[in-house]
Order: structure tokens, then sequence, then C-alpha cells
């Protein structure tokens, strides 16, 4: 049989492309300079312990660096893509402690004029000890909500919620927050 006639004609080859906008490439370096402090904060808020929040912060960024090759802009923002994995490493951690301790907030970033010093640091210590009261979920929504400064259709991505469920979750948890600081 003559290897000639088992060939297919009239068979062209095509590459499926993807469009620029669903895999563009994840600056690392820049998503870092950016969320390193909130992830800190976030990691702080649902760990209750700042040397348990160091780790739990320095694991999720080598996690997500390893990873940086899989991130998909189709599935979302890479703000959202490293607090899921932020999220993962404090759930690890949570779980292999099976602890609670105080939390510490890291300070503010620029120091207030003298006579705001007293108000705002009773201010942060009625938030503060009125987050110790709340559910660790509901301190979990908050974090992502204020600290990762995430959308609530990001959130409910980390979460694995609806965006409609992240809002009302959010909702709650700062009606429980406001009580918690009113009492």
């Amino acid at each position: 049989m003559d290897s000639q006639d088992d060939r297919s004609t009239g068979v062209t080859a095509h590459t499926a492309t993807i469009p620029a906008t669903a895999t563009r490439a994840l600056d690392f370096d820049a998503l870092y300079r950016d969320a390193r402090d909130d992830v800190f904060a976030y990691a702080a808020t649902l760990l209750r312990d700042r040397g348990a929040a160091e780790d739990v912060t320095a694991q999720a960024f080598e996690r997500a660096y390893k990873r940086r090759s899989r991130f998909d802009a189709r599935r979302g923002t890479p703000r959202a893509w490293l607090f899921g994995i932020v999220r993962n490493a404090a759930l690890d951690e949570l779980r292999r402690r099976k602890r609670a301790s105080v939390a510490e907030l890291p300070p503010p970033i620029a120091e207030p004029a003298p006579d705001e010093a007293a108000e705002l640091a009773a201010e942060r210590d009625a938030v503060r000890t009125a987050l110790g009261t709340l559910a660790a979920r509901d301190r979990e929504v908050i974090a992502l909500k204020y600290h990762a400064e995430l959308s609530n259709a990001e959130l409910a991505d980390v979460l694995g919620v609806s965006p409609t469920n992240a809002g009302t979750m959010l909702h709650r948890a700062m009606t429980k927050l406001r009580e918690a600081v009113d009492a």
C-alpha cells in the first residue's frame, strides 16, 4: 500500500486563539506592592494573632508566586485571586492551630495630629473589641471587604457564594459590628 494514499487531503491546521483580555499577564511585583499590607491586615483579622498572620502572609505570597502562571483573568481580578489564596492559607492555619488569640492590627500609615490621637485610639480599640465578639465568618467577610478592598463580586468569588449572598453576608456582619461597638 502506498503511504501517499493514506494521507488526508484538504485539511488545514488552525490554532485556537484566546482573546488578549482573557489571559493578560500577571504583574506579580505590582500585585505584591499593592496588596501586601492588606493581605497582612486580612490575615491578622482572621487569625487574631500577629505572628501567625506574618507566617500566613509569607505562605500566601509564596503560593501565589509559584502559581502565578495559573492566573486566569477571565475568572476574576488578580487581587481577588490573591485573596482566595490568602483565605485558604489562613483557614489552613486555623485548622492547624485550633485556637484563637487577640488580633493586633497594623499601625496606621501616617500619625494623626496630637489632638486626634486619643480619639482614634479609642475608636480602634472599640472596633477591635467588637470584632473579637463576632463569629469568625463575620470577621472574615468584613476583613475581605475592608482590608482587601474587594468588590461584592470579588468577595463572592473568594467565598464561593453569589454576589447577592455576599452583599447580604456583609450587611449582616456590619450590622452586628455596629451593634457590638454601640454596646
